[in-house]
């Protein structure tokens, strides 16, 4: 219940929407530009980062496909989604 609680709250939304709205509502996966099922995914795990959980800069668009694919490996992929996140911002 408390992760329901988690992601219903209205921070947690407006976060989201930040991260949506600077993704342009795309994954942000390279070569994937799909608008369909997206996650706003967190780049350093929720429970490993109170200070960072509603940062913008520690979230990224992922489809499902790629959410699901990054899930639970998230020390994996941290660099590289964070390298995305910076040519973004270079652009």
């Amino acid at each position: 219940m408390v992760r329901k609680r988690r992601f219903s709250s209205a921070k947690y939304k407006a976060w989201r929407l930040s991260v949506y709205k600077r993704d342009n509502f795309k994954c942000r996966w390279p070569g994937c530009k799909s608008n369909q099922g997206l996650n706003a995914h967190h780049i350093t795990r929720w429970v490993d980062s109170v200070h960072l959980r509603f940062n913008t800069g520690n979230g990224i668009t992922l489809c499902h496909k790629h959410h699901k694919m990054v899930t639970g490996r998230e020390s994996h992929y941290a660099v590289f989604l964070s390298g995305l996140l910076r040519k973004y911002k270079g652009k």
